[in-house]
């Protein structure tokens, strides 16, 4: 790494420069959020179950009681032998939200399409507390496009993200986070999802990393990542790229 020192009144300088612009972000993300809200919502019209640790549950009583719904969609498919590193990095973050959620009316689940034995048995070795429940058998995750068959990806696009994407880009589960809201009489509406990149704002790392001195220090996303038990023991001074 290469920066030019200079003094502290040229500093405050550069920072303040930079303050406009962070300023700026922030507004355009409060803009943001308003037209977020301001989308229209999808009435949810199909009947789809979860197994659950208590029992098989109806979208409806996912909510647990709360009038909002937000749905991690984590890419651990039926027979796959752990989760996905990179749902894994963001679920770490997950925890420390529940009560706060709670309290404001709003229920935090991960959906994953492997059965239930083995969400709870990834969810023990990773020490996690949020809800974790399978919708193996059911169509939730390929209505809302997070898993894919593979005649989907025998074609020539796979729909993610609100768009095609070469099949070779997709695999048979992809991540997403997507919001529900119940109202008084018992409707359902699917209100937002999102993407891709799209939930990295809650990786609350990346958050403080990007104000770090080096940043995110990666050459490809996450690629210097781990599960969080996987790690060696002593950090290295550089960061570990594939």
């Amino acid at each position: 790494m290469s920066h030019p020192v200079v003094s502290r009144e040229e500093w405050l300088d550069a920072r303040r420069e930079l303050l406009v612009k962070e300023k700026e972000a922030t507004r355009q993300r409060d803009r943001l959020n308003e037209a977020r809200l301001a989308l229209p919502w999808v009435k949810v019209d199909k009947a789809y179950t979860f197994d659950t640790p208590t029992g098989r549950k109806t979208l409806a009583e996912l909510f647990d009681g709360r009038s909002q719904l937000m749905v991690y969609h984590f890419m651990l498919g039926p027979k796959w032998e752990a989760g996905c590193p990179g749902c894994s990095f963001l679920a770490d973050h997950l925890d420390g939200t529940l009560p706060h959620l709670n309290h404001h009316d709003v229920t935090l689940v991960a959906v994953s399409r492997a059965p239930l034995a083995k969400l709870d048995a990834y969810k023990r070795r990773m020490g996690w507390r949020f809800p974790w429940v399978s919708s193996e058998d059911s169509d939730f995750n390929f209505d809302y496009h997070v898993s894919f068959t593979p005649e989907d990806l025998a074609g020539e696009n796979v729909f993610y993200n609100f768009t095609g994407i070469p099949p070779e880009q997709a695999h048979d589960e992809l991540p997403g986070l997507s919001a529900f809201y119940k109202d008084q009489n018992g409707d359902i509406f699917h209100t937002y999802s999102s993407y891709a990149r799209g939930p990295e704002e809650l990786i609350g790392t990346y958050m403080i990393l990007d104000r770090a001195p080096k940043g995110r220090n990666e050459e490809e996303i996450m690629d210097w990542m781990r599960r969080h038990d996987e790690y060696e023991d002593k950090p290295k001074a550089a960061a570990c790229c594939h």
